[in-house]
């Protein structure tokens, strides 16, 4: 294979190769919201490759490391501000702590690189790199989508939502979107290391990748579920630092009860994760009252707050029911650190040390994800858990649509709120289902079936939100294999590759 000359020249520089990888990972976040320069991650994830093919294992895994420092140091920054500024974690111990995340995070592409040179360095000589590279790339996205819980976010599927390669995700999901995508980056790199013998080969395979992509892109996978329903969702812009003061627990409440009976036309009404600032059993006579008003007024009003099982004294992050059919969900999927410490016996003692207030929500074991609302079966999700593709479909097709509610208070103002709408478009395309997401201080908005934003209210307004949504029913093939089409793919490629017959 001909590396480009540049290129050989900055890798007999290892500090000039080391800055420019470390560079292109932190440019790679420019291709998720809000920023959304999607070709950019084709030309940084091109860059990478081309260092992976040129490189020993160890250099291929420094190169997949500084990649992800640059990629996760950039994309996930926020993390520290949510500790530091209502997590009751000092400063430096935030940014540490931020700082080993992103460390471990880049680990996963690391291992990718590592790997390619250590198993498969027979590709070089033929075309099967432009696949195999892909392969172990989006595999450790895979893995570090569910190991020790999972942390997804940043998946590169995700940059491509606005792009015609977005028509292939009912299909195969953000990890399959991912692998497409990066399939096209090889092809860049096929092309530019072979010139004119690659050209009609790299130009044709991308020309009908895209062409197939925006061909799906008109495909109508599911169907129209009876009428439209009119919905508000409500942003209370209630910050976190005063969310739960005692003081500001009375004027919360009867902003939102206020905002309710104004859109009791609605036939849904949805309050952001917490909205309450007060547990299920302390707020019985408000809930009884506004229980009474939307059965007068026709209205199924949808409610977060946090509850407690006073026998057992559990806590739990909930979502509950009122008006014709009442019903309760207690959040399954809870965030590392914010809701639950993992390894409490030795992590928790860690952090006392250092004054850190340890979260103590539990688990549902409640399996069911499906509430019944305004005539209508709704697959639910609390802040977090829509990061997870697979466990949302855990619902379909039972569901008409899909409802998140959240609280991105905690990031500020930061790309944090922007990068979490985009991944709730995303399970919109994924299942074929309109999405409701209310959030307290934004980005609160309604998403159609096809993941487009049919209205928004931005970020710290309070305001609500009220518009129409089509309910759907049917499957898309996601929706029904979820990841496993990808992930047995994957495997069958790299197995082959590996074992298969040598040409």
């Amino acid at each position: 294979m001909n590396i480009p000359h540049f290129l050989k020249n900055i890798q007999q520089h290892r500090w000039h190769a080391h800055l420019l990888i470390l560079l292109s990972g932190a440019l790679t976040t420019l291709a998720f919201a809000p920023f959304k320069l999607f070709p950019i991650s084709l030309i940084t994830t091109s860059l990478l490759f081309l260092l992976w093919l040129n490189s020993s294992a160890n250099k291929a895994f420094k190169y997949g490391f500084l990649f992800g420092v640059g990629l996760y140091g950039t994309g996930v920054y926020w993390i520290y501000y949510s500790m530091s500024q209502f997590g009751g974690v000092p400063l430096w111990l935030a940014i540490m702590l931020t700082c080993l995340l992103v460390l471990f995070l880049s680990l996963f592409p690391a291992m990718a690189g590592y790997l390619f040179q250590r198993f498969f360095p027979s590709t070089h000589t033929n075309k099967t790199w432009i696949i195999i590279l892909p392969s172990l790339f989006v595999l450790f996205e895979w893995v570090r989508g569910w190991i020790f819980t999972g942390f997804p976010w940043m998946t590169l599927g995700y940059s491509q939502i606005e792009t015609p390669l977005n028509g292939f995700t009912p299909i195969v999901g953000v990890f399959g979107l991912s692998w497409i995508m990066l399939t096209c980056s090889a092809l860049i790199v096929y092309l530019i290391c072979n010139g004119k013998t690659a050209s009609k080969f790299s130009l044709a395979a991308l020309f009908i990748i895209f062409s197939a992509g925006a061909l799906l892109g008109t495909v109508e996978w599911t169907e129209p579920a009876g009428k439209p329903l009119k919905v508000s969702l409500l942003q209370g812009n209630i910050s976190q630092d005063k969310k739960w003061l005692a003081e500001e627990r009375r004027p919360t409440i009867e902003w939102y009860a206020r905002l309710t009976r104004e859109n009791w036309s609605s036939d849904l009404i949805i309050w952001p994760e917490t909205a309450l600032p007060a547990f299920h059993h302390q707020a019985e006579r408000f809930l009884e009252g506004m229980q009474q008003e939307a059965l007068q007024n026709n209205t199924d009003l949808l409610l977060g707050l946090p509850m407690m099982d006073q026998k057992n004294k559990r806590y739990y992050n909930g979502v509950i029911t009122l008006g014709q059919q009442q019903g309760v969900y207690h959040k399954q999927h809870l965030v590392p650190f914010g809701e639950f410490i993992p390894f409490k016996g030795l992590l928790g003692n860690i952090l006392k040390v250092f004054d850190v207030p340890l979260p103590n929500f539990s688990h549902s074991e409640n399996k069911n994800r499906i509430l019944n609302v305004a005539n209508h079966q709704i697959g639910i999700s609390i802040c977090y858990e829509d990061v997870f593709g697979e466990e949302v479909i855990i619902a379909m097709p039972d569901v008409d649509l899909l409802v998140n509610v959240s609280n991105d208070a905690w990031f500020g103002d930061t790309i944090a709120p922007h990068q979490h709408l985009q991944i709730a478009q995303m399970r919109a395309v994924e299942t074929g289902r309109p999405l409701l997401r209310a959030t307290n201080t934004g980005i609160t908005a309604i998403i159609d079936h096809h993941g487009k934003i049919q209205s928004i209210i931005p970020q710290f307004v309070a305001q609500a939100l009220t518009g129409t949504t089509q309910p759907m029913t049917g499957s898309t093939p996601y929706s029904i294999v979820g990841n496993w089409l990808i992930i047995t793919s994957i495997f069958g490629l790299l197995l082959y590759a590996r074992f298969g017959k040598k040409h």
